[in-house]
């Protein structure tokens, strides 16, 4: 298992500080279905992030912010159909812009039907990727996805570039909703960082740590990494660590012989999809 590249959950943020870090959870396969936690990182600017990215040569990341924009909205919106220039032209806006052009686009659609979905939405369960508020994932993508290409990373499925440096969609919520429902385990709010979000974290580490999970992966930590993960009321080191987990789901595929990590082989090419949906 050590010729295997190391594995990278990332839980990202569009403004980060000492208060709201990007945080890097780095792992291994040690075992045929096993994953061990090495260590945690946390970034409070995007430069050092990004240096981290270069820094170990040989990687599969999942990134919790959506690499790519619904076809339905880019089509309408007449923006590039290629992955590349639509993400430029994306990227090239501010983000005010971003917001008035599309909530002008939601502003012309039905009740139950602004936002328009990208295919993986719906087995993910995800949130729509042009939403700017409530995540704010759109501003997600718009810091996020330039940073990777600067850092010479690919992004599976949609951009060949470092072939020793892979980006996979990672979503946590997927794997947190498959344990835990609808149950809350996390808030920013200090208000609402409750006892009850503190089990729940507690449950879903249970899980990962047992495998039982669709990904059919066991977790590997330490008595301080749990800890740690526990006491994180924000969530933030656990969903990095998700992330890590589903990185690994995807280089499992990638060993049993799937070209694509996981990913659909028809997905397109323009939206992107989550890995493990």
């Amino acid at each position: 298992m050590s010729a295997l590249p190391a594995l990278l959950g990332c839980d990202f943020t569009s403004s980060p500080s000492a208060q709201k870090p990007i945080v890097l959870a780095w792992g291994e396969l040690v075992a045929p279905g096993l994953v061990q936690l090495k260590e945690v990182q946390r970034f409070k600017a995007f430069d050092a992030f990004e240096l981290a990215l270069k820094a170990h040569p040989h990687w599969v990341g999942g990134f919790d912010l959506p690499f790519g924009l619904p076809r339905e909205l880019v089509t309408q919106l007449g923006w590039p159909l290629t992955y590349v220039d639509c993400m430029a032209h994306f990227c090239g806006m501010t983000r005010p812009d971003i917001r008035a052009c599309f909530k002008n686009f939601c502003d012309q659609r039905p009740a139950g039907a602004k936002f328009a979905h990208r295919q993986t939405d719906r087995p993910a369960d995800s949130s729509p990727s042009m939403k700017w508020v409530n995540p704010p994932v759109a501003f997600m993508m718009h810091a996020g996805v330039p940073l990777l290409i600067k850092a010479g990373v690919s992004l599976v499925g949609l951009l060949p570039q470092d072939p020793l440096r892979l980006a996979l969609e990672a979503y946590p919520g997927m794997l947190a909703k498959e344990i835990l429902a609808r149950r809350s385990y996390k808030s920013d709010d200090k208000s609402r960082q409750t006892p009850e979000r503190l089990i729940a974290r507690k449950d879903v580490i249970h899980a990962l740590e047992l495998g039982q999970t669709r990904l059919n992966l066991r977790l590997k930590l330490t008595h301080a990494q749990r800890e740690a993960m526990i006491e994180d009321a924000s969530g933030d080191t656990l969903d990095a660590v998700i992330c890590a987990v589903q990185a690994a789901w995807g280089l499992t595929q990638k060993v049993q012989g799937h070209a694509q990590y996981g990913l659909p082989l028809e997905m397109d090419p323009l939206e992107g999809w989550i890995v493990g949906a």
